[in-house]
């Protein structure tokens, strides 16, 4: 059954209920979650958990209920339907719903009466929130948070929906619990639709045949995308603009192993506009979520941890190919955001900031006239003309959201300034609001340690080191990567999330692919085989624990509540399988483990069609079609200097290639025999053939050209 079919079934489902849709307009008020400290009239049983977002709603006067078995169980018995409520504690139209209708008293009295009530914080399930995300787009084409569901004591959904006011979240409520009382079991049957609507979704990828992989098929599918580029302002052609990091650093290894100047520029022009948009906080570093217009002007304020972890990465690798000194300073600035706001002083590091400061949505980032006069006096003539404050810009309260439109080479020549002494003007205004701004309430932070996204920001840092020899950036992966070891994976037994004083045991696949991946990492630019032999655990234990028939993996381990789900396609961070593919590909080549050179590419044959119809949505795909469907390098440096030439190759960018060493006599096949005490030696092999070995890096650049490797190229022809 396709997925026009789920359509109609839930079509004719929402016209039989004739149930109110859920509203995603904008709305003008911002409001406040309401949680103080203090004496509460209401407590529930969220005051047991320990994620910020839980605790949030734990002095609600609804009868809240973290999900489990027996929250389902006491609906079953009571004959009634199940609220299911999911956000997390950083969204800003969570906290509007709690104070419209969470903490009033006939909006709970209500719940209370009819329903069973759960809360789930979506950073700590992302299986829950997949599951009924799945089944909200089918319904209505579109999700968000927070997502509000009524479903089945079985777990099965028969209402979804975002933000809705107080008045209509009480008519749903009236009208869902009304017909569940006169007509259980008709609700039954468009509910098991649904559910197996939801269900076919996550089996499909597993049906899938697979393709042969070819450059034909990955040219056709980034001609199909690049029909939707913003070629003036970056991104897709949208109305509301997400960054997608793995899109970025996919497109630029395409640009350079297919020679297209076209992409390349594309993803330059997205990250020069980006850092100069609102989506970029100017004054304390760091990137916002999304932008909320298509010039990445107004953003939402949420300033989530995978974004900028991510965002390392791609400024990292870009910076390579064009040297430009405002991803240099854009990567330091983003490192000085997390380490001062993201990191716990144990060393691991905050899923998000929130949106919201005293229930206003943005207002910690945003200045009026007056307050930058008063900062800035003389120089604020000069800085309203940069970052563009006049009466046409003014966003919300007489304030303005800060952005520029101008490189500052172009500005200091348009306003007869030297660049050196802009430069200078600039770093001043900075600091002064970025102290000025220290005196305002902060957004809170969400406190959770995540594993998965902690090691997406093990990986942008060690991708930042490569390209900038700063110790800094290595120094402070090798802590995270510790300190995910001492709490989220303790004695061999990983967490997707950790608090202090958490019970949580549940785990996905997500986190065994994202921290095999940050160990590979580690090992590439340390040479430390111990960080190896972490990888190859969590990649022996995904294998264990979420092998399919199909060759994918499966997200989750199921329950009587929840499916086995496999999701290939990539989203803010990238699809688990993906990266577990290309782990798989990677520990392939070093060892020479053909079983997984095998299933790596079995895995990506299976989304072959999906990377030509949808590349959008299949980015870190397209990194593994690229390796497949072009030649496949492998630099191997053995010797006393195998950490220095090791280094000195991190600093080109080497599409499709493979660099790693070892400073002693190792078994692992790429090293075998390959030691000698007295020099160190360069490798470079591709398609099981060696050249003769070098001892230099420029030797070795010369190989892979002899070899017929054009990505060298791209630096010169692209930086004209």
């Amino acid at each position: 059954m396709k997925m026009r079919s789920y359509l109609i079934i839930t079509l004719l489902f929402i016209g039989f209920l004739n149930s109110c849709k859920e509203s995603n307009k904008e709305h003008s008020q911002d409001l406040s979650s309401g949680h103080e400290n203090g004496n509460y009239e209401f407590t529930n049983e969220l005051i047991h958990e320990t994620s910020p977002y839980l605790l949030q709603h734990a002095h609600n006067p609804v009868n809240w209920k973290p999900w489990s078995q027996e929250a389902f169980k006491e609906a079953e018995n009571k004959g009634v339907l199940v609220v299911l409520s999911v956000g997390y504690s950083t969204c800003h139209w969570c906290h509007v719903m709690e104070e419209e209708s969470f903490e009033d008293l006939e909006v709970a009295n209500l719940m209370n009466a009819k329903f069973v009530s759960i809360k789930v914080d979506r950073e700590e399930r992302p299986d829950l929130d997949m599951v009924y995300q799945t089944a909200l787009q089918l319904v209505n084409g579109t999700g968000g948070w927070p997502m509000n569901a009524i479903i089945l004591p079985d777990g099965s959904p028969i209402y979804l929906g975002t933000y809705s006011t107080k008045e209509e979240w009480k008519n749903i409520l009236t009208k869902f619990s009304t017909e569940y009382e006169a007509n259980p079991e008709k609700m039954k049957e468009y509910a098991t639709m649904l559910a197996n609507g939801v269900q076919e979704v996550y089996e499909q990828p597993a049906k899938q045949l697979a393709n042969e992989i070819s450059k034909t098929k990955i040219i056709n599918g980034i001609s199909t995308w690049s029909n939707s580029w913003d070629r003036e302002w970056g991104g897709n052609t949208e109305q509301q603009k997400f960054i997608i990091p793995a899109n970025l650093i996919m497109l630029l290894e395409y640009a350079v192993l297919e020679q297209d100047k076209n992409a390349q520029d594309f993803v330059f022009k997205t990250l020069d506009k980006v850092s100069q948009g609102g989506i970029y906080d100017h004054i304390g570093g760091g990137f916002f979520r999304y932008s909320t217009d298509p010039k990445w002007k107004v953003p939402h304020f949420e300033k989530m941890l995978y974004d900028n972890a991510q965002m390392l990465s791609v400024l990292s690798n870009a910076y390579k190919l064009n040297a430009n000194n405002t991803y240099e300073s854009l990567i330091e600035d983003t490192f000085h955001f997390l380490t001062s706001e993201m990191k716990n002083p144990e060393g691991g590091y905050f899923s998000a900031m929130d949106a919201d400061t005293n229930g206003e949505e943005g207002i910690y980032y945003i200045w009026s006239i007056e307050e930058l006069k008063s900062v800035l006096n003389t120089d604020y003539e000069l800085f309203a003309k940069f970052f563009n404050i006049n009466d046409g810009e003014v966003w919300e309260h007489s304030s303005f959201v800060l952005y520029t439109t101008e490189s500052i080479a172009e500005f200091s020549k348009n306003n007869s300034i030297s660049q050196s002494e802009f430069s200078i003007k600039l770093k001043k205004w900075k600091e002064a609001l970025y102290d000025a701004r220290q005196l305002r309430d902060k957004p809170s932070t969400d406190y959770k340690i995540i594993t998965s996204w902690n090691a997406l920001l093990i990986d942008g840092l060690v991708d930042a080191y490569k390209t900038f020899k700063d110790a800094r950036y290595l120094n402070e992966a090798k802590l995270i990567f510790n300190y995910l070891k001492d709490h989220n994976y303790k004695n061999g037994e990983l967490v997707h999330s950790y608090t202090a004083n958490s019970d949580q045991k549940e785990v996905f696949l997500e986190d065994y692919a994202f921290l095999a991946k940050a160990a590979i990492s580690l090992y590439e630019v340390t040479l430390n085989i111990d960080y190896l032999k972490v990888a190859n655990k969590l990649i022996g234990s995904a294998l264990i624990t979420y092998k399919s028939k199909s060759g994918l993996f499966y997200y989750n381990l199921p329950n009587d509540l929840v499916p086995r789900m496999i999701n290939t396609t990539d989203g803010v961070i990238p699809s688990a399988n993906a990266i577990m593919a290309q782990n798989l590909f990677k520990i392939g080549h070093l060892e020479y483990n053909t079983s997984y050179l095998n299933d790596a590419k079995s895995m990506t044959s299976l989304v072959v069609e999906d990377f030509e119809n949808y590349a959008l949505n299949y980015g870190s795909w397209g990194t593994l079609l690229l390796n497949h469907a072009y030649p496949y390098y492998e630099i191997a440096v053995v010797g006393e200097q195998a950490k220095n030439l090791v280094q000195d190759l991190g600093g080109f960018y080497l599409a499709n290639t493979l660099v790693v060493g070892s400073e002693r006599s190792s078994d692992i096949s790429l090293f075998k025999d390959r030691y000698d005490a007295d020099d160190t030696f360069v490798y470079v092999c591709q398609n099981n053939t060696c050249k003769l070995p070098v001892t230099s890096t420029i030797e070795a650049i010369g190989q892979m050209k002899s070899f017929g490797y054009q990505g060298l190229e791209t630096i010169q022809k692209f930086s004209k």
